[in-house]
């Protein structure tokens, strides 16, 4: 399976999971895919028959909202069976909201953000120890760089020189209620990196043959550990939900929001796929009408929140 054919099927997957759970993210995970989809088709080693094969490259997600997308590769590649997809965020299923280790192929639970890096050095700091020659990826979030325990891991990875290390930073510039730079500015962004001594490299993080060559990048004379900083669009995929902070928490609903996005989808299926839900896609889709929340500001800072200026209004 192709990187492109695997980020499509972790789209779909995330749109139908979040839909049948009425679950958190799908902004996050639609992000994220192309990500997650090369370092399984392209990168890493890993063995489903022998989940903790000590051979194996080490995988963290730190934005554990986006756990869907990593669920979706693990079953893609093997790790469970894709029909327990459907079980997502479920009472009684081990594929909680946020990433759980109990399922087969995750190294550590996350959600609570900014613990995926040190972990991660960590594991890298101990292979070097151990002469083992594995490699250690983490996924972060952009947001999630506003936790202090990021910048205390970047000091620890740099000092013991951990290039087996690897941070990818999913760039969609927005985090929660709004846009990062107006929650808390963070460029210019690579240079803080390269000030902490780390390689740092950036990409198109939608542009998977971009992706494949740079995680695969070992030139590192200085043998430092490596940032990539990918540039994405949260919601990537689906139109209505791009670039749009409401997808962050909200879910799509029956109706205009699930039958578009799937029908979106649909129509961008790269050959040799099919789709495992609607083998011959959505037949007369329902469409967004007027007065159905679409194209609008839902950020903090346009006043999402009815108490937004509740403070302002007093004076």
């Amino acid at each position: 399976m192709t990187s492109q054919q695997l980020a499509w099927l972790i789209r779909r997957h995330g749109v139908e999971m979040t839909h049948l759970s009425c679950g958190s993210h799908i902004g996050a995970v639609l992000s994220v895919a192309d990500i997650v989809a090369v370092l399984y088709a392209d990168v890493m080693k890993y063995d489903p028959e022998n989940p903790e094969w000590d051979g194996r490259d080490r995988f963290i997600l730190g934005k554990g909202h986006a756990g869907a997308a990593i669920y979706a590769a693990l079953a893609e590649c093997g790790f469970f069976p894709t029909e327990e997809l459907k079980t997502h965020y479920k009472n009684g299923s081990r594929l909680s909201g946020h990433v759980s280790h109990h399922v087969p192929g995750v190294d550590f639970s996350t959600g609570s953000l900014g613990h995926a890096l040190p972990v991660a050095a960590g594991m890298a700091f101990a292979a070097l120890c151990d002469n083992k020659d594995h490699r250690v990826f983490a996924v972060l979030g952009d947001g999630e760089c506003d936790e202090g325990s990021v910048w205390e891991a970047a000091l620890f990875a740099n000092h013991y020189r951990l290039e087996n290390l690897v941070a990818v930073v999913d760039h969609n510039h927005m985090q929660s209620l709004d846009f990062c730079e107006k929650t808390l500015e963070l460029e210019d962004f690579a240079s803080k990196w390269r000030a902490f001594g780390w390689n740092v490299i950036n990409v198109d993080g939608h542009d998977c043959e971009a992706l494949k060559n740079a995680l695969l990048d070992t030139s590192n004379p200085a043998h430092k550990p490596t940032v990539v900083i990918a540039d994405t669009v949260k919601g990537k995929g689906v139109s209505f939900m791009e670039n749009d902070i409401l997808w962050h928490y909200r879910f799509p609903h029956d109706g205009w929001e699930y039958d578009c996005a799937v029908t979106q989808l649909f129509e961008a299926k790269p050959d040799g796929v099919e789709d495992p839900y609607t083998p011959d896609g959505i037949k007369n889709p329902k469409r967004p009408e007027d007065g159905d929340d679409i194209g609008n500001d839902h950020t903090l800072s346009a006043g999402w929140h009815p108490k937004r200026f509740a403070r302002d209004e007093k004076k």
